[in-house]
C-alpha cells in the first residue's frame, strides 16, 4: 500500500470528556487502533481536528521509518 492508502483506513475513533485538577472540561480523542494517536482540547471538535493531524504525522512517520502502520480494516476508497 502507499502512503494515501494507509490515510483511507477507517480507525476506530473515541472521544471522551474528563475534568483535569482544577474542574475544568476537556475531550480527549483518540484511535486506539493507531499507536500513539491521542488528542486533548476544550472542544470535541478540536481534539477531533488535531487527532487527524495527529494520524497523519504518526503515518507517514512510521511510513518513512520503515515501520508497520496498523490496518485493523481496508482502506476506503
Amino acid at each position: 500500500m502507499d502512503r494515501e492508502q494507509y490515510l483511507r483506513v477507517p480507525y476506530l475513533l473515541i472521544v471522551e470528556s474528563f475534568r483535569d485538577d482544577d474542574g475544568v472540561w476537556y475531550r480527549r480523542a483518540y484511535y486506539p487502533e493507531l499507536p500513539g494517536a491521542v488528542a486533548e482540547a476544550a472542544s470535541p471538535i478540536d481534539a477531533i481536528d488535531a487527532l487527524d493531524e495527529k494520524r497523519v504525522s504518526i503515518i507517514t512517520e512510521r511510513l518513512a521509518q520503515q515501520l508497520p502502520v496498523p490496518v485493523p480494516r481496508p482502506p476506503l476508497h
